[in-house]
């Protein structure tokens, strides 16, 4: 018989309900055989005496186990295991009683991407995190934030905003950014232009999708943000790659390209380039749209840190006097306040824009209409000025003190120019040197570099990698150039 009295265990406390944990447990032992077809189960009265609980809690347990079909009540005989009940196949255990693991996967075929491959780090607890630039998330306007939450929380009209909406994002947000981009950045834009987003690479996946078919030919620079890279290649188009030097992407180089290829669109990063930072002259930028017009392909212009600028006034974006519509401009709130808030935005001509709010339908039926309002609030009152004003000069601050000591500890090895913006530096190390090693060691000396290969997708050999310092106090700068100094006298010995 089987031993009802021991097979169940109850908890009491929080959790389901006592008759909803018994019943998955008789499913349990249902499914897989060792209750098996035509098993007449305990009287109500009896069970509840062995497993000490109210025989209605039996009976509820009962009539729930017979609403899903596991369980048919007889009348004047019983509950009986419903006839006819396949067993469920069970999981083989080695002979120490561990499941086994050839055992725990997924019980059909998937397709796996390489280019998609993320090895986990492993690192110690500790470790200083080398970023390739992010914002210090403690600086985060947390409480101002909150309180806006709390304010648009309370009007009655919030319920509107809480079911379906639009694909485009929400309408008050879309109107808050053209008047807010067309004033900081001189777009001339309305609200038909705009799409909101996740974040910026939500903004480049759209854009490829729309843009790229298999073999098509986008061009971007030697160097180039890895993510968009894997998304154009995720396409199966065809990367056709250009120089990068200290005035930015060589046009010249792209012209050539135009006048034996067609090309579906370029990806750019110009006003600090990723990841060397540099910035797209003036010259280049007049050619490049000239070029566009001209061969009629896009330019895909990620400003994934317009905000942030040091020696100048930001300048402003190709989409700002893009006369021939070929700009797809896009960019983002996450790096400006904190990565968790995901709000970007896609700018580009109306037909453009309507054809990828159909798109995103498909990926993300909308955004977060509530965390979309906070923030055309946040931007509407200044809040978000008023934080970049503040983190601006604190982050102007560990850039020169991360360049101070690089340049004091580790000149005789590493190279790089001061950025004039960005959160970011781009350190070329000594070619009798391997970031591989350097990686390897580190990881001793709890410091975590992470992904180097990742600055190189051409595999050109440049030995170069961004090293970010706007998310890092003047306490955790130190501990972390100290760190990768120890790291690289490690593998000279």
């Amino acid at each position: 018989m089987f031993p009802y009295k021991t097979s169940f265990i109850i908890q009491k406390s929080g959790g389901d309900p006592v008759y909803l944990q018994l019943a998955k447990q008789f499913i349990a032992y249902i499914s897989e055989g060792t209750l098996v077809s035509k098993t007449k189960l305990p009287s109500s009265r009896q069970l509840s005496e062995w497993l000490v609980v109210h025989r209605k809690t039996i009976v509820a347990c009962y009539e729930e186990l017979e609403l899903q079909g596991w369980v048919e009540t007889v009348p004047k005989k019983g509950a009986y295991v419903k006839n006819n009940l396949p067993i469920l196949r069970q999981k083989k255990y080695d002979v120490q009683g561990e499941l086994n693991q050839n055992e725990i996967k997924a019980g059909f075929f998937f397709y796996k991407d390489a280019l998609l491959s993320v090895k986990k780090s492993g690192v110690k607890v500790n470790t200083i995190f080398i970023n390739d630039g992010i914002s210090d998330v403690r600086l985060t306007p947390a409480l101002e934030i909150g309180r806006l939450y709390r304010k648009i929380a309370a009007k009655k009209e919030v319920y509107r905003h809480l079911s379906y909406g639009t694909t485009y994002g929400n309408e008050r947000l879309r109107e808050v950014l053209v008047e807010y981009l067309n004033r900081t950045r001189g777009l001339g834009i309305t609200k038909d232009n705009i799409l909101i987003t996740r974040g910026s690479q939500m903004g480049i996946w759209l854009s490829s999708q729309l843009l790229l078919r298999e073999n098509d030919i986008i061009v971007v620079g030697e160097t180039n943000y890895d993510a968009a890279d894997i998304t154009f290649l995720q396409k199966k188009a065809q990367i056709m790659r250009i120089s990068v030097d200290e005035e930015g992407i060589v046009v010249d180089e792209l012209r050539l390209i135009c006048e034996s290829h067609v090309i579906k669109a370029i990806y750019v990063t110009s006003h600090h380039h990723h990841p060397t930072t540099v910035t797209l002259s003036a010259k280049r930028r007049i050619e490049l749209l000239n070029l566009a017009r001209k061969y009629r392909f896009a330019i895909i212009e990620d400003d994934y840190d317009y905000d942030f600028n040091y020696n100048h006034a930001p300048i402003l974006p190709l989409a700002s006097y893009d006369v021939g519509k070929n700009v797809i401009y896009i960019g983002s709130v996450c790096k400006s306040v904190a990565p968790v808030f995901r709000i970007g935005y896609l700018i580009a001509d109306k037909r453009f824009v309507d054809e990828a709010s159909n798109m995103r339908r498909f990926v993300d039926r909308q955004g977060d209409a509530i965390l979309e309002l906070v923030f055309a609030e946040f931007i509407k009152s200044g809040d978000l000025d008023r934080h970049l004003r503040k983190v601006m000069k604190i982050y102007e601050t560990r850039r020169n003190l991360m360049c101070k000591l690089l340049k004091e500890e580790l000149s005789e090895v590493l190279s790089f120019t001061v950025p004039k913006g960005g959160m970011a530096i781009w350190v070329t190390l000594a070619k009798k040197y391997s970031w591989e090693a350097i990686a390897t060691a580190a990881l001793n000396n709890k410091l975590f570099i992470g992904n180097w290969k990742q600055y190189d997708m051409a595999n050109k050999g440049h030995n170069a990698i961004r090293i970010g310092f706007a998310s890092y106090n003047e306490e955790e700068i130190y501990s972390l150039v100290n760190k990768l100094k120890r790291s690289i006298e490690a593998i000279k010995k």
